[in-house]
C-alpha cells in the first residue's frame, strides 16, 4: 500500500511571516496560519474552534510568501506533515509536527483600519512596497509560485 501524506489548510494570516537565510542562499519563511471551524455544540448552538499553524516554506515559495502574506490575508495552503523528534538537553524526548507548503494561494481581502475605514488589499500591497497587482498579475504570480515548487520538487532541492 502507498502512504499518503497529503494536507490542505485555508485560514488566515495571524502574525507577520519570518524568513530566515541558511548557507547565504537557502530560504525558510515560516507563515503562521489562523484555521476556524464551526460546528454545533451538544446545546445545538453554533460554536466555534481555532487551531493554529505554522506552515513552512522554501526556496522561491519562501520569497514570495514573505512579499505577499502580511497579516489578515487568507491563504490555501497544499502540503504534507513532517514530524521533527529530537532528544532535549534534559534527555527527554521532543516531537513536534510541522506543515510543509507545496503550493499557497493567495486569497484577495480588504482589512479595516482602527477607525473602522476599510482599506483596500491593492493599498495595503502598496503599503508593502509594491504596486498593486491586477487580477492577471495575481494569476501569474500564483502561478509562478506553483512553477517554482515545482522545480525545487523536480530538482530534488527541497526534501525534508
Amino acid at each position: 500500500m502507498n502512504a499518503l501524506n497529503q494536507i490542505i489548510l485555508e485560514g488566515n494570516v495571524c502574525r507577520q511571516p519570518e524568513k530566515r537565510t541558511f548557507d547565504g542562499n537557502f530560504r525558510v519563511c515560516t507563515v503562521p496560519i489562523a484555521v476556524s471551524r464551526r460546528f454545533k455544540n451538544r446545546e445545538g448552538k453554533n460554536d466555534e474552534e481555532v487551531s493554529y499553524f505554522d506552515i513552512d516554506t522554501y526556496g522561491n515559495l519562501a520569497d514570495a510568501c514573505e512579499k505577499w502574506c502580511p497579516t489578515g490575508r487568507g491563504i490555501r495552503v497544499v502540503g504534507r506533515l513532517k514530524q521533527d523528534r529530537w532528544t532535549g538537553d534534559d534527555g527527554k524526548k521532543n516531537s513536534r509536527i510541522k506543515v510543509i507548503a507545496e503550493h499557497v494561494e493567495f486569497k484577495y481581502f480588504n482589512k479595516k483600519d482602527n477607525d473602522g475605514t476599510e482599506i483596500k488589499a491593492e493599498a495595503l500591497e502598496a503599503d508593502l512596497g509594491t504596486a498593486g497587482p491586477s487580477k492577471k498579475q495575481k494569476l501569474a504570480m500564483l502561478a509562478q509560485a506553483a512553477q517554482a515548487a515545482q522545480n525545487e520538487q523536480e530538482a530534488g532541492e527541497v526534501n525534508f
